[in-house]
This record gives structure tokens, C-alpha cells and sequence, in this order.
């Protein structure tokens, strides 16, 4: 009788037990800063796009060229700054790394890799004027 009687408080307490603990060992609901990061500078310029031909060939900062990574180049910005590049006609924005230099056309400020130009709807057109905020520039060596 005595047996019945623990094994039954026992199974009876368990959910009490897991609902007091389960809030303490859940993860944060977000991993989002509160605030965007704050603009170093903020200026705009037109953009245009490279892909597939540039595939695996060396950047001038030597890393290959992948058209499915979020970089860009640019003439003079150190290399690993971080830039958010919004198209003021369509507002999609894309957060993205210098890795390389250029381009060498026109006076356009960007050459964005192709999954920036698509995630900011310039495919078409093959260039967009864009919203560009320096974020972030690496420590000097």
C-alpha cells in the first residue's frame, strides 16, 4: 500500500516539477540586438553586380570570389568592413563584407556578388542606386 502510494505522488508531482524547471533551461526567445548598430558614415552611390564568370577566381584581398557569399567590392574601403546596402526603390536591404576592389566602370561606387544583388532585386537591371551605411571597419593591424 505504501509502495502505491509513492509511486503515485511521484507520478502525480513530475509535472509540477517540469513546469517549475522548463522556464529556467529554455533558450532566449531572440538573439537580436535591441538596436541596429549605429552608422559610421552614411552615403549613396550606384551599384552593379558580378556572378558566375568571377566563380572561384582570386579577390584582391585573396580570397575566392563566391557569388553565393555576402560581399562586395569596393575601391578603397578596407577589406572585412561591414556595410548595409539598402535599394531606395524596393527598401530590401543586405548587410555585407569588402573582400575585393572595384569596380572598374563608370561611377559606380559597389559591385555587389549575386546573392546581394538578388536579395536587393537588381538582377534585372544589372545595376540599382543604393543606401550604403558603414558599420564596421576592422581594428588597424
Amino acid at each position: 500500500m505504501r509502495k502505491s502510494l509513492s509511486i503515485s505522488s511521484a507520478a502525480l508531482s513530475w509535472p509540477l516539477v517540469v513546469l517549475l524547471i522548463t522556464p529556467g533551461v529554455q533558450a532566449p526567445l531572440a538573439a537580436h540586438p535591441s538596436k541596429p548598430p549605429k552608422a559610421i558614415e552614411v552615403w549613396s552611390g550606384t551599384a552593379s553586380w558580378y556572378g558566375r564568370r568571377f566563380e572561384g577566381k582570386k579577390t584582391a584581398s585573396g580570397q575566392p570570389y563566391d557569388m553565393f557569399a555576402a560581399t562586395a567590392a569596393h575601391p578603397w574601403l578596407p577589406f572585412g568592413s561591414l556595410l548595409r546596402l539598402t535599394n531606395v526603390k524596393t527598401g530590401h536591404s543586405q548587410l555585407v563584407r569588402i573582400n575585393d576592389r572595384g569596380p572598374f566602370s563608370g561611377d559606380r561606387e559597389l559591385d555587389v556578388s549575386y546573392v546581394v544583388a538578388s536579395r536587393l532585386g537588381m538582377i534585372e537591371r544589372g545595376v540599382a542606386r543604393l543606401r550604403i551605411e558603414l558599420l564596421e571597419e576592422p581594428p588597424l593591424p
